[in-house]
């Protein structure tokens, strides 16, 4: 499994999924973390960019994680089958691992939250 996690100043979560260029990439072997990597897409290969389908390095992406994402991106996600979520938690590793042990909090994109500096 492949997990992309926003991460525009390549040290947290962030928001935006849209126009994200930098995602840490998580290589999951049986439930655990085997491999990470950067990536980062030109801007025409982000998902505001890009809506016929994903980056190359995106592909093979299972679950996104996100500060914040449109309904839009949400709803393409899902129909691409990757399952995405939006977080307010900020360390990039303590997402991927709650997401494993099934502790990460997940919101709706149609739902006002605060996670950060501003509402959602």
């Amino acid at each position: 499994m492949q997990i992309a996690v926003t991460s525009q100043n390549r040290k947290t979560v962030t928001e935006h999924a849209g126009k994200c260029r930098k995602f840490w990439i998580y290589e999951v072997e049986q439930g655990v973390v085997a491999d990470k990597q950067l990536i980062e897409l030109p801007i025409e290969q982000s998902f505001h960019g890009n809506h016929h389908g994903l980056a190359d390095g995106l592909a093979r992406i299972n679950v996104l994680i996100s500060g914040s994402m449109g309904s839009g991106l949400f709803s393409r996600l899902k129909q691409q089958g990757i399952l995405p979520i939006i977080t307010c938690e900020e360390n990039p590793d303590q997402a991927v691992s709650d997401f494993l042990a099934n502790k990460l909090v997940s919101f709706n994109p149609d739902r006002v939250h605060t996670c950060h500096a501003h509402a959602h």
